[in-house]
């Protein structure tokens, strides 16, 4: 599954990687890595077959409800939900500053049993606070299911103080396998420290 999903990712242009020439994110952090899964909502077939793997891993847990975080992983957790027979909702980062104030869209209750579906997981934050939302309400969150996984530390480490368990179809270290092994080796070293590697690397802001 991780190798599969690691060449689609590649071969539809999710994802770009360039140890030489980084790409700068909108937080700041420049990444050897650059992953954008919006566009494989346009890809039927590829989309068809992550769908499938998001369905085979949820059908591993007794759950009420399938939550999508907005925006991007609202579609993949409708696609899901669909498959399964199951009710949806999506989580906003916050809630909204105007109607009723919601941040949770959609019909969720105390003690029902919830998967969270993400397209992707970087340092943690805004899937983990989707799970904070959630328990808010008093559901019971299961796991964070995500398209793809930077793999870094930061998010290892948040995930684990709050006892919530994530999972990915694939990984940032299954995406560069046929990398050069030097290459491969400081995409790997990214992750682990982002900071500190921008400043190994000898990179200027």
């Amino acid at each position: 599954m991780e190798k599969e999903i690691a060449d689609i990712l590649l071969r539809s242009g999710a994802v770009s990687v360039n140890v030489k020439k980084p790409f700068r994110y909108a937080s700041g952090i420049l990444s050897p890595i650059y992953c954008d899964n919006r566009v494989l909502i346009s890809e039927p077939e590829n989309r068809e077959i992550i769908v499938g793997y998001f369905v085979d891993l949820v059908k591993d847990y007794d759950v009420d409800v399938i939550a999508g975080t907005a925006t991007a992983g609202i579609p993949w957790a409708a696609w899901v939900a669909d498959r399964l027979k199951k009710p949806m909702v999506f989580v906003r980062k916050e809630a909204k500053s105007h109607g009723k104030g919601k941040q949770i869209e959609g019909v969720i209750k105390k003690g029902q049993t919830v998967v969270v579906i993400e397209d992707l997981i970087s340092t943690g934050g805004s899937s983990f606070a989707a799970v904070e939302a959630l328990r808010a309400v008093g559901a019971k969150v299961l796991s964070v299911i995500a398209i793809f996984t930077y793999e870094m530390a930061s998010a290892d480490e948040l995930f684990s103080k709050g006892k919530c368990e994530v999972k990915a179809l694939t990984k940032i270290s299954a995406l560069v396998d046929d990398m050069d092994k030097k290459d491969r080796d400081k995409v790997l070293e990214w992750g682990r420290d982002p900071a500190k590697w921008e400043e190994k690397m000898g990179f200027l802001r």
